[in-house]
């Protein structure tokens, strides 16, 4: 009897158990978060080319990806923010833009002087430089910095450190030029690097990659080339040139930049330009003080004039400078120059027989690399020539680790065996998409300059989708002159082979992209670039709500009109960063 009474006991609260909890089930199914924000339209979410209708954001992130239904369940009204862009352009994740240099763009802007792309020698000398030394001295300066005159119109008439002296001999100057691969310096900062003695004695014959320019006298022009530049530029007053105040004063006119591009994501590639930690300094204060709207990569060069294990350890105690948006991960070398000036790293040779620079032995590339995997560094590389090429992938096949995500920037031709190699390794590769076009005057003269075969038969796009591997997009702002600088004209370039201002004839057609494809390289192949595609770099649930409203589908409209689209506003872990 009292075994019963107990069994009975049991089975009335088993019961009742299962009424309570079946009723909190029920109430847990019907009850869903609120949403702070609701967004309705056209969604590329970047996940294999997904569409939907809509999603919800709560406490900066999506907790819901799908179908407008299913999205208005998290609405409640006075609560959550609705955005109907349906029918109104594209909503898709924030662009990322795998290298370029808004640190130095910006500061040039600030404590340089910009020549400009129409600026001949004459008005250079006339016009340009003594305003800059005026300004100078005026303000104080200890060094005088420029940039941006163009190759094309100076290498008939190029300046002279004699004629740079004319103008000021007491005030070390550089002047670069609108790549940064050479550049125009006066004798006493000549002096002061120990290229050459006062009278213009020669001291160095060379800096590891390039060649001292001499000239009919006997002595250093004042033209620089690659790392000889770059050496040089070194010896100006760069602590003052650059401060940390000038960087952080550079640092809201860089994210209001980007932002108005569509831009959520950087690598900044050459973040140590000025040879300090100014920039990353700034990047970290402006984070910290919970004003930073973008996620940003920042990379430290070594040159191969420099002491390796003293830089190496340099750039290991700038990972101190991480935060939350701050990534100080990546460091930067230069293989090679660029093919089109002579000074990529080729196989064929260029047709008078030289090979190009090579900055590093690929003994030298596969240590270095090897050493910077060990510090959880990732190895970022200028190279443009498929000889270089072929030395990097080697360097990261032997001395890197495959999980580090070692990549190639730029990178202008690859030998076809290169690809397979290049994906099984987990090599990623940063490409100049925009550059897959040019003047056709300018396709026109580079038959004559560069080695046979490689006239229009340049930089690479589907080649890396079709063997599998992760290749993002990047302007090389303001590396790029004229060319286009936001992600909507360097998709249309990407699709077509053609930029839209120039109406050229498009190059190398068998590599134009889909459209997907191009907006892929724009998103969540930077996000993976940047090692962080489980937070951003798609519209999915769990991860930050990067994403922009653009005022045109650039999936649908015609081709010739995707570089006309503008994103109308960009939202940074659901907040609006930027409106048009």
């Amino acid at each position: 009897m009292m075994k019963q009474t107990i069994c009975k006991k049991m089975l009335s609260f088993i019961a009742v158990m299962s009424v309570i909890i079946g009723m909190g089930m029920l109430t847990g199914c019907n009850s869903k978060q609120t949403a702070d924000l609701v967004v309705y339209g056209k969604v590329f979410t970047s996940n294999d080319n997904q569409i939907v209708e809509a999603f919800a954001v709560k406490d900066g992130k999506y907790i819901y990806v799908g179908d407008k239904a299913g999205a208005e369940a998290f609405i409640e009204e006075g609560k959550t923010e609705v955005v109907d862009y349906s029918g109104k352009g594209l909503v898709m994740p924030g662009c990322g833009n795998g290298h370029a240099h808004y640190s130095s763009g910006f500061a040039i802007q600030t404590v340089g002087t910009i020549v400009g792309g129409d600026v001949d020698p004459n008005k250079f000398l006339t016009e340009i430089l003594p305003a800059a030394v005026k300004k100078a001295k005026e303000n104080g300066s200890t060094a005088i910095f420029g940039y941006g005159w163009v190759f094309e119109n100076f290498q008939s008439n190029m300046p002279t450190r004699q004629q740079l002296d004319a103008i000021c001999s007491d005030i070390p100057m550089y002047f670069a030029d609108e790549e940064a691969h050479k550049g125009l310096a006066n004798s006493i900062l000549l002096v002061k690097a120990g290229i050459m003695k006062e009278d213009g004695t020669p001291v160095k014959k060379d800096v590891r990659g390039s060649v001292i320019q001499i000239g009919s006298d006997g002595t250093p022009t004042g033209f620089l080339k690659e790392q000889e530049g770059t050496y040089t530029r070194s010896f100006l007053d760069n602590e003052n040139l650059f401060s940390v105040e000038i960087a952080t004063a550079n640092m809201s006119g860089i994210q209001e930049h980007l932002l108005s591009e569509g831009y959520t994501m950087y690598i900044d590639g050459w973040s140590s330009y000025f040879y300090n930690t100014s920039f990353y300094q700034a990047a970290q204060q402006m984070d910290q003080a919970g004003n930073m709207n973008f996620v940003l990569g920042l990379s430290y060069e070594i040159e191969s004039w420099m002491d390796i294990d003293k830089t190496m350890a340099t750039i290991a105690d700038a990972k101190k400078y991480a935060s939350t948006r701050v990534k100080p991960n990546w460091i930067k070398l230069f293989m090679d120059g660029t093919v089109e000036t002579g000074t990529g790293f080729v196989d064929p040779l260029y047709p008078d027989g030289h090979q190009g620079s090579a900055n590093w032995t690929e003994e030298e590339l596969t240590d270095i690399t090897r050493k910077a995997n060990a510090n959880g560094l990732t190895m970022h590389i200028h190279v443009m020539g498929n000889k270089g090429v072929n030395r990097v992938v080697n360097a990261f096949i032997n001395g890197g680790k495959d999980e580090m995500r070692n990549t190639m920037v730029h990178v202008r031709n690859v030998d076809a065996a290169d690809f397979k190699r290049i994906a099984d390794h987990n090599i990623y590769v940063t490409a100049g998409m925009l550059w897959h076009h040019n003047a056709d005057w300018i396709q026109e003269g580079l038959k004559g300059v560069v080695p046979a075969g490689m006239e229009d038969k340049a930089y690479p796009m589907k080649s890396y989708f079709d063997n599998g591997i992760v290749v993002s997009s990047h302007s090389d702002f303001p590396a790029t002159g004229g060319s286009p600088n936001d992600p909507f004209s360097i998709m249309e370039i990407a699709v077509t082979g053609v930029y839209h201002a120039e109406n050229a004839k498009p190059w190398w057609t068998e590599e134009c992209l889909s459209r997907e494809q191009a907006l892929t390289a724009l998103t969540i192949n930077c996000a993976k670039q940047m090692f962080i595609e489980q937070e951003r770099g798609s519209i999915s649930e769990g991860k930050y709500a990067d994403f922009l409203l653009v005022n045109k589908d650039v999936l649908t409209c015609p081709v010739t009109e995707i570089h006309t689209a503008k994103p109308e506003a960009t939202y940074f872990e659901g907040k609006q960063v930027f409106s048009m």
